[in-house]
Order: C-alpha cells, then structure tokens, then sequence
C-alpha cells in the first residue's frame, strides 16, 4: 500500500502530471462525463497537467486516473481520483474553507453523485429506449471495431439497467422516479447557489467541480430532446454558472493550464504504481463476454 507520504511526496516531485481522460468532444476537452470534474478539479486547483486521450480501453472504469511521478490515481479506486487527491491532503480545495461544514459539503456532493449521475446515464443508455445511443457510441465505443463497439455497447445498456433495477414492467415508473429526484437536486442546488460564485461562498470545493462536471456535460452534449436539459434549463443560475466557468477555465485552460494529447497514455505499459501501490496492468480484466486484442493489448470480457 503507497503510503499517503510517499504520494504526496511524488506529487509534490513531479514537475507536470498527467490527466488520462476520454477524448474531446461537444465543444469540451473531454466528452466524458466522469472524466470532466476531475479535468475542472485540477483547473480548479491550478495544477499544471497534460491531458493524453485513452484510445486503448474507452469503457475501463479505472478512466480518468491521474499520473505523478511513479504513482496513478485511479477512477476506480480509493473514492476516484478527486477523492484520493482529497484525503491524502494532495489536492484539497475544501480545506479552504475552514467555516464551511463539510458534512454540508459532503451531502450536496451524495446529491450530485446519486441522483444527477443516475438521471444522466438513465439519459445516455435507456432513455427513449436509447435514443441518445450515438452520443455513447462517440464517447465510448466510435474508435472500437465495429462488432466490438456495438457489442459493448449492448452490454452497457443491459448493465446499466440491471443497476437501476428496471424492467419492462416498472420502466415507466422508474423513469418518473429518476426525473424527479433529478428536479429535486437541481432545486436544491440551484436554492444553494443562489447568486454565488460558487456552492460554499467565493471560491471552488470538490462539489463545485462535481456539478460543473454534470451541468456542462448536460448542456453541450444533450440534445435538445433530452428531458434531463430541458429541466436543467428551468433553472438560470446553474445555467449561467456552467457558462462563467467554461469560459474560465474549460475554454481559456485549454491553451494554458492543460495541454492536450492525443497519443496513447504513458501508462498503458506497467511501469508505474497505482494509488494502492499496484501496478499499472498492460492487460486489463473488464466484465463482458470475448477475449479481443485491441492496438496489441488483451481485453478479457466475460459476459453474464
């Protein structure tokens, strides 16, 4: 186990780091929606890094992770990356706010995480009986084969609904469930805000970075038929928030504070040591059904 120290001192060692994200789409630096608030987090916090887009594994849940010096945050492991950077006092931005409760922000943080990325992946996979698939398919699977692509594709749905318990019976009146805890949120968060900068005051915490995250991947990858959009819209603040920090630190950082790359990651060879002091795995063990190498790299699937 990498001891916070020694990550911290690695952090501190590294001249630049590394952000691993999906590539850029929507008139965003990254089109995915998990690897959004981890891009703002780093802007947030003024971190010097470089952005390599993952063509090798568009579905791993361990994307976006986050390279410094030996070390890797992983998505999928210690809370995410935002969250590892936070506990071990790497990156904190919500200690800068001494007066501010953080079971305060921790529960609008549970907010956006539960009920706002519930409603998004009920609009990117199930919705409209996947109506919004293609905005998937050009995140996750456009840069696959084609039977491969449009077999993980199914399987996302499927796993996507399996979590969200939803069958043909119930589908209706969970999609209402859905969109109504979705309102409820942005109620609250909106009444939150107010007329702020930010949710806690004047400047940026780890739940900040979570919301812009969820509302500009919303508002520029949605189309206009997305239900989930049209509620968002109803609400200016949140709307005009987005925008002040797209212009800020989306559109601005591009060209300063991160730089983007399209080649494969660094990391894809096992050189380098996880959060957890694992190491980077050339071959990558995902849930799903074949066995296919993809650019010389082995992906297991074993589909349930």
């Amino acid at each position: 186990m990498a001891s916070a120290t020694t990550a911290a001192a690695e952090w501190e060692a590294a001249a630049r780091k590394t952000l691993v994200a999906r590539k850029p789409g929507f008139g965003l630096p990254t089109a995915c929606p998990t690897c959004l608030p981890v891009l703002l987090y780093l802007r947030m916090s003024q971190v010097p890094f470089d952005i390599h887009v993952d063509y090798r594994f568009p579905d791993a849940d361990h994307i976006p992770y986050v390279e410094f010096g030996e070390c890797v945050a992983f998505n999928n492991e210690n809370g995410g990356v935002i969250e590892y950077l936070r506990e071990e006092k790497i990156v904190d931005l919500t200690s800068k706010h001494p007066s501010v409760s953080y079971s305060d922000v921790l529960s609008t943080k549970a907010m956006i995480s539960t009920w706002l990325a519930d409603a998004l992946q009920y609009e990117l996979w199930v919705a409209n009986d996947g109506a919004h698939g293609s905005i998937a398919r050009d995140i996750y699977f456009s840069d696959l084969p084609w039977p491969i692509g449009k077999v993980l594709h199914w399987k996302k749905i499927r796993d996507v609904k399996r979590l969200m318990d939803i069958t043909k019976l119930n589908a209706a009146e969970k999609e209402e469930e859905i969109y109504r805890r979705a309102t409820a949120a942005y109620d609250a968060l909106s009444t939150k805000l107010g007329d702020q900068s930010f949710l806690f005051d004047d400047s940026p915490t780890d739940a900040d970075a979570l919301l812009l995250g969820h509302v500009l991947f919303v508002l520029n990858a949605l189309p206009a038929s997305s239900m989930l959009r049209s509620y968002l819209q109803n609400y200016d603040n949140l709307v005009k928030y987005a925008e002040d920090i797209k212009v800020q630190l989306v559109e601005v950082g591009s060209s300063s504070a991160g730089s983007a790359s399209s080649d494969l990651p660094s990391s894809s060879t096992p050189r380098k040591t996880s959060s957890s002091g694992q190491m980077v795995p050339k071959e990558i063990v995902l849930t799903g059904t074949c066995m296919y190498t993809h650019l010389g790299y082995k992906l297991k699937m074993r589909i349930l």
